[in-house]
């Protein structure tokens, strides 16, 4: 049945105003987002085939805008709004349960890991923390080539002062899937160190995520946070 034809009482969007998110299923907000269906099949059809082609709501919330495009009748627009939508649930899953423990780099490792092991190309992101190592927030920081991430302190710094942040750890991804730091992975971080303690900004750690895992360079003994 397309949504027109039903009451407009048990329709998704009225619903969703008069009952609350509770009293929808994943299907029919799946339906808000979209707005419209095909020509094939209603909104809510639509957004059930979706969910059946991804087989769960955590690998749709996984799937990136090419796959998501892959679907027939899902241009780029809706999957770029589907995509924004899932990626902001997904942080609040991930980020809620860590605001009141010690980020290290694991569990900074557990926060960007999802977002940073499939990307094509270089991007780097800041995890800040509280005087008490407790998160803060988490923000990209610059989008590089397929190679290499091209980064001044003060983009690195600036998220970090304006929250106020004590310190932050580092992480930028290598879509080769080696997480093996280059000479100028290492060089950059020295040098970030070093403006961070001129700032007053603990550097941490900084973080190289790959296909399968990720290296440390503090733990590497790469360098050493002042």
């Amino acid at each position: 049945m397309n949504v027109k034809e039903l009451p407009p009482s048990e329709r998704p969007r009225e619903r969703l105003k008069n009952q609350g998110i509770g009293a929808l299923s994943v299907q029919e907000l799946l339906a808000i987002l979209l707005t419209t269906g095909t020509k094939k099949a209603s909104v809510l059809d639509f957004a059930a085939q979706i969910l059946s082609h991804f087989g769960s709501l955590k690998k749709l919330m996984h799937a990136s805008i090419e796959e998501l495009m892959e679907i027939k009748g899902l241009g780029l627009a809706k999957a770029v709004k589907l995509k924004a939508a899932l990626g902001l649930a997904q942080k609040v899953q991930l980020t809620e349960p860590l605001n009141h423990v010690r980020i290290d780099a694991l569990r900074a490792y557990e926060l960007i890991r999802h977002e940073l092991e499939i990307l094509k190309q270089e991007v780097l992101m800041v995890i800040l923390r509280d005087v008490k190592e407790k998160l803060i927030s988490i923000e990209t920081v610059s989008i590089g080539t397929l190679s290499e991430v091209l980064i001044h302190p003060r983009e690195v710094f600036y998220p970090a002062v304006r929250h106020k942040a004590c310190s932050l750890i580092l992480a930028h991804n290598h879509p080769s899937g080696d997480p093996t730091p280059s000479q100028a992975d290492i060089e950059m971080t020295h040098h970030l160190s070093r403006s961070g303690k001129i700032m007053g900004i603990h550097l941490e750690d900084h973080l190289i995520v790959g296909s399968s895992g990720y290296i440390s360079l503090k733990q590497a003994g790469y360098f050493k946070p002042w």
